[in-house]
């Protein structure tokens, strides 16, 4: 009987431990199926980085190239964007730093983000040529900086005016003749330092009226979050991989006091089994839509019956019951 007592009393704490622990913990422990945090990627460092091992496919033999004669090349969506001698698009990292420069894509990463070299580089036509600079890398190599910012090409774009890389991991963007994002509607860098309707001054994460559906969540940038119905919170596990990434970026981790009307409940960090961190509320993890072209954009609400905007609370807007 004291056996049976005791086996009894051990199930019901596991199952109170799994049950207060199946959301995730602060530094998101929490992986895909309950597997640890890096149990994929030990080595931890680059896939926590942003960029995530599944954007370095094909990558390996990837290496730096020189900048050259840089030029500006008009994208339908994207807007404005930097590109190098051969054509190939410029980007951008969040997790970099431009004051003062500072390159934070190393190892992996760097297969999948090649670095751009500073050799024979030259500012486009109409475009100041004290922006255009280098920083030394951890490895003692010289990169390209725009504006400060340390400029990379993406493994993926496999001819001249791909974007491929635009938004991917929610932290890489093409760059702006300046260094600055990439935004459409010919504002050079609008996506980032245009004013409070693109979010310079916002939160990481905020609240947005919108005219028809409310309260609704805002990155930094004021570009609409969004939720995946078919994800789950409890335990928190993601349906969006691979290709869905890149239609559906991830919105990147969040400190909770930079963060304004949102409910602190299960605001915590979601470690995806491909090695890319990922915000939630209240558990469920969070996304941006690249159909979203500026602030303000619902474009991703109702798409596919799966994809809505999202409450202060986590809870989806507009969703039919």
């Amino acid at each position: 009987m004291k056996n049976w007592r005791k086996i009894s009393l051990a199930a019901t704490a596991a199952a109170l431990l799994t049950l207060t622990t199946a959301c995730g913990q602060e530094q998101g422990e929490q992986g895909l199926g309950g597997a640890p945090a890096g149990a994929a990627n030990p080595a931890a460092a680059p896939g926590e980085a942003g960029y995530g091992d599944a954007y370095g496919g094909g990558a390996a033999g990837a290496q730096s190239k020189p900048a050259g004669q840089l030029a500006v090349k008009e994208d339908l969506k994207v807007g404005k964007v930097l590109t190098d001698a051969q054509g190939f698009t410029l980007y951008r990292f969040d997790k970099d730093s431009a004051t003062p420069p500072r390159a934070t894509c190393e190892g992996e990463c760097a297969k999948a983000w090649p670095v751009v070299t500073p050799a024979g580089a030259k500012a486009p036509a109409g475009v100041d040529a004290s922006l255009v600079g280098e920083v030394t890398r951890a490895d003692g190599t010289k990169q390209l900086t725009v504006g400060g910012w340390p400029m990379y090409r993406y493994a993926k774009d496999t001819q001249p005016g791909d974007v491929n890389g635009q938004g991917v991991g929610g932290t890489w963007f093409a760059s702006a003749p300046d260094g600055k994002k990439a935004a459409p509607g010919g504002e050079e860098g609008g996506g980032e330092d245009s004013g409070q309707e693109s979010g310079a001054d916002l939160p990481g994460l905020s609240v947005r009226k919108d005219p028809k559906l409310g309260e609704i969540v805002v990155d930094s940038r004021g570009m609409t979050v969004y939720r995946f119905k078919k994800d789950s919170a409890w335990p928190m596990k993601t349906a969006c991989t691979g290709a869905c990434l890149e239609k559906w970026p991830v919105v990147a981790p969040v400190d909770k006091n930079d963060t304004e009307g949102i409910s602190k409940k299960g605001n915590v960090t979601f470690a995806r089994p491909d090695g890319i961190k990922q915000q939630t509320i209240d558990c469920w993890p969070l996304y941006t839509f690249a159909g979203d072209d500026k602030p303000g954009d619902t474009n991703g609400q109702g798409v596919g019956g799966t994809w809505y905007a999202v409450s202060p609370t986590g809870k989806l807007v507009g969703a039919p019951k």
